[in-house]
């Protein structure tokens, strides 16, 4: 069952958990679908916590309602990178002895030799095959699947949080210095604690701008206020 802007039911109460848990742990500053303003991720809900006397904390909460779609995000960059440098590797090692074996998949398309091609899928070798397969599977996963790993190598917030349901929850899924409140009879539970990030002020009071300008869209939505109505009015007072 979905609920507003696409989203399932599920997913929308543990979004609506995850704003409950951060007032209550004084985040009096929280809004939904927030852009970060130190990469090209949105999240699902980012969150401040004033300080007297200094800048208060930020926090990021990430809903996962499905394995898969916890998965597709906790991609490790640094040991994907390793792996795909091993298979390129493995590929080169191919195609060096393709070219020995295999003279005629040459294809005579340039004028110079050492630039010269050659069609090593044509003769549908399975262990080329396989390597390609690997190669695109890896390349894939390391620029489309690696938010959890970006947004704490980044230093988008002081703390990252991720929010699942109760069958979801397993320590080894977790990455790195996220912490994770679990879904128990209602409401959230914390069982792994987040590391804390350290960022800068300036930081600080971006991440904080980007909750207010998430929280206007909102508000400009429930009221009906289009863009068009803003330009006008900044006509009229002009």
């Amino acid at each position: 069952m979905n609920s507003g802007w696409g989203e399932t039911t599920r997913h929308a109460r543990l979004k609506r958990l995850a704003l409950l848990w951060a007032q209550a742990h004084g985040y009096s500053a929280c809004a939904l679908e927030v852009s970060l303003p130190r990469c090209r991720y949105r999240v699902d809900i980012a969150a401040y916590r004033p300080l007297p006397k200094k800048f208060g904390s930020t926090a990021i909460f990430e809903c996962k309602q499905a394995l898969c779609d916890l998965r597709r995000d906790n991609c490790h960059s640094e040991s994907t990178h390793k792996l795909l440098d091993a298979v390129c590797h493995r590929r080169q090692v191919l195609e060096n002895n393709l070219r020995v074996h295999y003279p005629n998949l040459q294809i005579n398309d340039s004028l110079f030799p050492e630039f010269t091609s050659h069609d090593f899928t044509a003769i549908g070798h399975r262990g080329y095959t396989r390597v390609l397969r690997r190669l695109n599977a890896l390349q894939n996963r390391l620029y489309d699947c690696t938010k959890f790993d970006r947004l704490m190598r980044y230093r988008c917030a002081n703390l990252l949080f991720l929010v699942l349901p109760a069958e979801l929850f397993r320590d080894s899924e977790i990455p790195v210095g996220w912490g994770a409140l679990v879904e128990c009879e209602g409401a959230l539970a914390l069982m792994r604690k987040p590391v804390w990030q350290e960022t800068t002020a300036e930081d600080r009071i971006r991440f904080l701008h980007r909750i207010a300008a998430a929280g206007t869209r909102i508000l400009n939505r429930q009221l009906e206020i289009a863009f068009d109505d803003v330009i006008a009015e900044r006509c009229r007072s002009c």
